[in-house]
């Protein structure tokens, strides 16, 4: 693979199997996948799980237009607007019609580097994806994206590259008011590609 460039689409993907499992375990073995939306992408180091009986979690309300997505199969995608301003990229997870999803949070840009910098406007790498936000603006990825199968183009997910080693350390969720005392905040240790502020708790164990 040339450098900057995306892993070829015929690559193993993560299916819906990979996703119908617990909302928690997903969310940490999702650190160290990777994520690409149109040939931009790179390596997943930060997500945050929500599952249905979480009173920050959408699906809390129940079945709603808004979240008929949580309720659908899993490997989609949940895309929301956060604030009225940025698109929020989840992925549905857990068995159908058990409303749970993993936040993704960061990533450390791989591929598509150039047209990743040109939507946010920055020349800083470290910054085009580190927050939710920041994520799906470098990627191209807009509520069009909402109910997308992940296993499909323009989306392509694969698993951690063989070998991979990285740590992974837990704590609480950002920018909720709710639920604030729950540890499903997963990063990879050590990684600069980390949102702020990056978490000080335990390590946890995790495997795809």
């Amino acid at each position: 693979m040339s450098p900057g460039a995306a892993p070829a689409a015929s690559e193993q993907r993560l299916d819906a199997g990979f996703f119908a499992r617990s909302v928690h375990v997903v969310a940490q073995d999702l650190i160290g996948c990777r994520l690409f939306h149109d040939g931009c992408g790179g390596t997943i180091v930060e997500t945050e799980s929500y599952e249905r009986d979480d009173p920050a979690c959408h699906a809390y309300v129940g079945l709603t237009d808004r979240t008929e997505v949580l309720f659908g199969p899993p490997g989609r995608a949940y895309v929301y607007l956060s604030y009225g301003i940025h698109s929020l990229l989840n992925a549905v997870s857990e068995p159908d019609g058990q409303a749970a999803a993993v936040l993704i949070r960061a990533m450390e840009p791989t591929a598509g580097l150039e047209e990743m910098r040109a939507r946010r406007g920055r020349q800083a790498d470290v910054e085009l994806c580190s927050g939710p936000g920041k994520l799906t603006e470098a990627l191209g990825v807009g509520l069009d994206a909402n109910g997308a199968d992940l296993a499909e183009e323009p989306f392509l997910m694969l698993p951690r590259e063989q070998g991979w080693s990285g740590k992974i350390v837990t704590g609480p969720r950002v920018g909720i008011t709710k639920a604030v005392e729950n540890p499903w905040r997963f990063c990879l240790a050590g990684s600069r590609f980390v949102s702020r502020p990056r978490p000080k708790s335990k390590s946890a164990s995790g495997g795809v």
